[in-house]
């Protein structure tokens, strides 16, 4: 209903745009207008045909998720009292994200992103119907919850870096801030829309209806995905191994500094944050008159605060900076979580769920935009898998350990400390490793020639060398440039990088690059980005001569001797 009204309402709006296609983007999306200069608004990005039926499948597919996640956890308190098994299903649902995240990402960039994303909806169908199986035999426990639940979020962590890699090739990079932000209220939506699908379901037929809803929606979403016109557009030089590209996300992620910076503020926020959430189910039974109900009306609430304040973030991001953000977010959120754990009554909890709601979009939506703008597109659904396995990682852990402090102290202690640790955390965070960096621009180069060899080697690490000559009293501002090519290189995909100086000349060092084979040494020539176009200059305008000479040479297999 929300996306229905949205689109109506723009559809009597005219936005003109115009905008280039990536590369493997949708054919029907290279045409669409883009962006002119003050024409950006909070709805903009709904003008895309593509990213509307997108954005609605996401939504129908999130509704899932919580409806899911909602008819587990009361599910939960109806087989056990114990403040461990309900925070653990928390745990369950979020756990797989953080363990299958990377290979996720890294099979989202390696593969057709529409059949990825359509087997993952009939995987999260199965397994609702495997639920609706098991409560009708009554073999239903515990442990059997948890063990579902946790499948179910395998095929939550499978598909999430499809949609968030996808959506930077849908909408212009003016805005993406806006696109990422209804993503923000389609989750929020979902927040509202499943718990209340769920909570009248459990009230007036049964939990086992929830989950087949599920199925029957997940099946759906996965028709309208087969609609989908995306052309996958296969690189020349073949599919990479998964080992690889797994490898080569890691790699990227660790030379990042920037994106260092936004995982570690987003694992600090989620640890913390997702007390209040673990807990919920507590704290709902705990309210006078709380019943599923109160629970699902709670997460409603929550929701509608961050769908209102997602259509301001704009004009919020123009008056203040993303660390700012971040961190009045947090301070927020923590607040409304303190006041939810000793609210008296509904309606002061649900009030103070609102506020948490803007908090949290506010600060997702700050780091998650960082997060894209750090990344390039080939490397974009491992890099945003990440992320997400931050986010994951952090609520499982979170949910645990918050969930144990409840068992020993009480849910208002666990509350009132979580809150007040996130925080601190965070000031800390902010502190030490605030992202200062001037962002890089990624837009994909051929301005460097790639090699051709005439008879490639089939096997065997590919070492190259690029000699340079240097004024030896600019020595050291040329060793600290060479720091930043490091991080390139090994952004890039190089297995090592190393900085050799001649013992004898001391204006003579040589870099060397060593890629696992010669078909990854090619990759990295599809990988440059204007930003590193911009680096080579830099080193060039060190070295005294002609051009650098560049070397290419095979590490030949060791005979046994």
């Amino acid at each position: 209903m929300i996306l229905f009204f949205v689109q109506n309402y723009l559809s009597r709006v005219t936005v003109p745009m115009s905008y280039s296609l990536p590369p493997g983007g949708s054919v029907e999306e290279s045409t669409a207008p883009g962006p002119a200069p003050g024409a950006l608004s909070a709805l903009a990005p709904l003008e895309h045909r593509t990213f509307r039926m997108l954005l609605s499948t996401w939504l129908v597919a999130n509704i899932c998720m919580w409806m899911n996640d909602v008819a587990a956890a009361w599910m939960m308190t109806s087989l056990t009292t114990s403040p461990v098994w309900v925070a653990l299903v928390q745990t369950a649902s979020t756990l797989p994200v953080f363990l299958l995240g990377l290979p996720s990402g890294a099979l989202a960039d390696i593969l057709d992103r529409r059949r990825y994303f359509i087997v993952t909806q009939f995987w999260v169908a199965f397994i609702a119907l495997v639920l609706c199986v098991a409560i009708m035999s009554g073999i239903i426990s515990p442990a059997l919850l948890l063990a579902l639940t946790f499948a179910n979020g395998v095929g939550l962590a499978m598909r999430w870096p499809v949609f968030s890699a996808t959506v930077p090739e849908l909408v212009p990079r003016a805005q993406l801030p806006t696109a990422l932000a209804l993503n923000g209220v389609a989750m929020n939506a979902s927040r509202i829309v499943g718990p209340l699908l769920a909570g009248a379901l459990i009230a007036g037929a049964g939990t086992i209806y929830v989950f087949l809803l599920n199925a029957i929606l997940s099946l759906g979403s996965a028709l309208v995905l087969i609609r989908w016109k995306r052309v996958h557009v296969p690189s020349p030089l073949g599919r990479e191994r998964l080992f690889s590209a797994m490898r080569v996300g890691l790699q990227f992620v660790s030379q990042s500094s920037r994106l260092k910076a936004v995982l570690l503020r987003i694992f600090l926020f989620f640890f913390h944050s997702t007390a209040l959430l673990a807990l919920l189910p507590l704290v709902a039974r705990g309210l006078k008159g709380g019943n599923a109900a109160t629970f699902t009306l709670l997460l409603a609430c929550m929701g509608g605060g961050a769908i209102v304040s997602a259509f301001f973030l704009p004009r919020l991001r123009q008056a203040w900076s993303r660390d700012a953000l971040v961190l009045g977010g947090t301070i927020l959120q923590s607040a409304a979580s303190a006041v939810v754990a000793f609210a008296p009554n509904a309606a002061v909890a649900g009030l103070a769920m609102v506020v948490g709601g803007a908090a949290w979009i506010t600060t997702a939506n700050s780091l998650s935009v960082s997060a894209q703008l750090a990344l390039p597109d080939w490397v974009r659904a491992r890099g945003m898998s990440m992320y997400q396995m931050a986010i994951m990682g952090a609520s499982a852990l979170g949910a645990a350990l918050w969930g144990q402090v409840a068992s020993v102290t009480s849910v208002q202690t666990s509350l009132l400390i979580a809150t007040v640790t996130g925080v601190l955390a965070m000031l800390v965070a902010q502190a030490l490793v605030a992202d200062r960096s001037i962002e890089e621009d990624l837009t994909p180069s051929r301005e460097f020639k790639v090699p051709v060899a005439d008879a490639p080697p089939a096997v065997g690490n590919i070492v190259v060398t690029i000699e340079y000559r240097i004024d030896p009293a600019r020595a050291e501002d040329f060793r600290a440039l060479m720091q930043e090519s490091r991080r390139s290189r090994l952004r890039q995909g190089a297995l090592e990088w190393d900085l050799l100086r001649d013992i004898s000349d001391p204006g003579r060092y040589l870099e060397q690059i060593v890629d696992e084979s010669w078909t990854e040494h090619l990759r990295r020539f599809d990988r440059v980005t204007a930003a590193d176009v911009a680096l080579r200059e830099r080193k060039l305008a060190f070295h005294i001569g002609e051009t650098p000479v560049v070397t290419r040479c095979v590490v030949e297999p060791q005979g046994r001797g």
